[in-house]
């Protein structure tokens, strides 16, 4: 049908008490100034395309950086963080297309501005075993990251960052330009692709096809052809996005099934949603409602052009007049939220049970922001009102917590009852972002879990990411039901940052193992 072929779409290719921050747990390691995969005892290399020169005895500092990615990722073995500085990376200033991003190592710019400094632009040519030849700037690899730097493809037909086959974390980037697509993810890729913006791509932001899972969320989609593309037999999460300004937002082909839950797709040139083929996106379902606002695109909200399928809209906000195709509406279960963005969300009823008992707050807008992340000084206030720990042992005058900190006698109570710990030097660290391990081995800690069952982590797919001073605190807590993963209950992301709806949904499985919290049925509480 010559109706998706603009901009070359997925058919003709086939050919995002107030806050919940992050926070580190426990005395069980030093402090983790990296996400994902990364650890805090990682080598950093730093880059600089003006300054610096591809030799062996630069690169361990900003004084004497390396010149190019491509000698750095050369130098790069596993947990090694590569630093980029402000400056554009280029065929002219040395780099070699497509770089390739190896397992463990973090490629990281400016994480503050979505590096909108750090530019990456090139293309090289990569032979996909899924996809055929293509023109290709970034490959991430396996457990590789990429956060805050611009990518731009120029050539001809050509990709931003390729996954293939392989679970790589994408945050807070910026995808522009390209004379393709922002990313492209086939084979069996599982990418976490997180708070980034796909602007002016000329085919897609994303398109995400084969066999191919992982979370798309919190990014956004601005003046590209199809936002997102989902084909062949595909199924990512696809969960608070913006999506507008496109040709059309979510375009579904072949037997994909995404899920869409908690998106705004809204004032696209032509289409909202859009299945083609045998295409079947899940748009809510009774207990679980989808929740996106679809509406004021150019001609239809939601057009279901597949050959007989019919699509299922629940709990959406949606303009019944505009859409084509086979869709029923059905009533969704799920109750209204104590938050304006948490109805049909996967945690809402953690999140309302907790804001109940008023051990947790939303925002004065009425949101609860379920995706955002956690810092240490709000997980410690949490951790007070949920738990009033017991003194377990002496306070410390951790050095920065002033004396007038809004959080300090929550952090004292935390500390004093062995739900989490400082830093050398009596540091606390209180507005650093606690990952998902951290979280787990501060319930296990304050609750005082433990098992000899050191095995039960190896249902998680993952387990070989979960540090080793972490093994025992993880298996404990899988063992008392506490530890929910969504949307793959065997995939633990240890070393992501949590979110405020995760940490609902941990501390209020933590209060149902202490007696104190009725049991909620759910698909993602993991089972020993």
């Amino acid at each position: 049908m010559t109706h998706f072929s603009v901009r070359l779409g997925l058919a003709t290719l086939l050919m995002c008490t107030g806050a919940i921050a992050p926070a580190v747990a426990d005395s069980y390691q030093p402090a983790n100034p990296f996400t994902a995969q990364v650890t805090s005892s990682a080598t950093v290399l730093y880059v600089n395309p003006v300054l610096g020169q591809d030799n062996p005895t630069y690169g361990e500092s900003t004084a004497a950086p390396l010149r190019t990615i491509t000698y750095a990722l050369q130098r790069a073995g596993s947990n090694t963080v590569i630093q980029l500085a402000p400056g554009s990376y280029t065929r002219d200033t040395g780099e070699i297309f497509p770089l390739v991003v190896p397992a463990r190592v973090s490629v990281r710019g400016d994480v503050a501005n979505q590096g909108q400094t750090v530019l990456i632009i090139g293309s090289g040519e990569y032979v996909s075993p899924t996809f055929a030849r293509q023109n290709v700037t970034i490959r991430a690899l396996e457990d590789s990251e990429l956060m805050g730097v611009t990518v731009t493809n120029p050539n001809t037909r050509g990709t931003g960052v390729w996954v293939e086959s392989t679970d790589p974390v994408l945050r807070h980037n910026t995808f522009s330009n390209s004379l393709r697509d922002g990313v492209f993810v086939s084979g069996t890729g599982a990418p976490q692709i997180e708070d980034n913006l796909f602007i002016q791509n000329d085919g897609n932001g994303i398109a995400i096809v084969r066999e191919s899972r992982g979370e798309i969320r919190s990014n956004v989609f601005q003046n590209t052809g199809f936002g997102i593309a989902v084909g062949d037999n595909a199924a990512p999460v696809i969960a608070n996005n913006q999506i507008s300004s496109n040709v059309d937002g979510v375009v579904v082909s072949n037997s994909a099934r995404p899920t869409l839950r908690n998106n705004v797709i809204e004032g696209n040139v032509r289409d909202g949603i859009v299945a083609i083929a045998n295409a079947l996106p899940n748009l809510g379902t009774a207990d679980d409602s989808g929740s996106n606002v679809i509406r004021n695109n150019g001609r239809y909200d939601l057009y279901n052009a597949t050959r007989s399928n019919t699509l299922f809209s629940i709990g959406n906000d949606i303009d019944t007049s505009r859409i084509s195709g086979l869709v029923e509406f059905v009533a969704s279960n799920t109750p209204p939220s104590v938050f304006t963005d948490v109805r049909g969300h996967w945690a809402q009823a953690y999140i309302d049970a907790l804001a109940t008992r008023g051990i947790i707050g939303g925002f004065p807008d009425g949101t609860f922001r379920p995706d955002a992340p956690v810092t240490r000084a709000q997980f410690a206030a949490i951790i007070n009102k949920a738990f009033t720990p017991s003194p377990k042992r002496s306070g410390v005058n951790f050095v920065d917590v002033r004396s007038d900190f809004w959080g300090r006698d929550a952090i004292q109570s935390a500390y004093q009852g062995q739900f989490m710990s400082g830093y050398p030097g009596q540091l606390f660290q209180p507005e650093q972002r606690i990952l998902r391990v951290q979280v787990v081995v501060s319930l296990a800690s304050g609750l005082e879990l433990s098992t000899n069952e050191i095995g039960t982590i190896n249902r998680y797919q993952d387990a070989n990411q979960i540090p080793d001073w972490a093994v025992g605190a993880i298996a404990a807590a899988t063992r008392q039901n506490i530890i929910v993963n969504y949307p793959v209950a065997n995939r633990l992301n240890p070393n992501r940052e949590a979110t405020r709806g995760e940490v609902a949904a941990f501390i209020y499985q933590a209060l149902v193992r202490a007696g104190q919290a009725d049991p909620i049925p759910s698909p993602y509480i993991v089972s020993p």
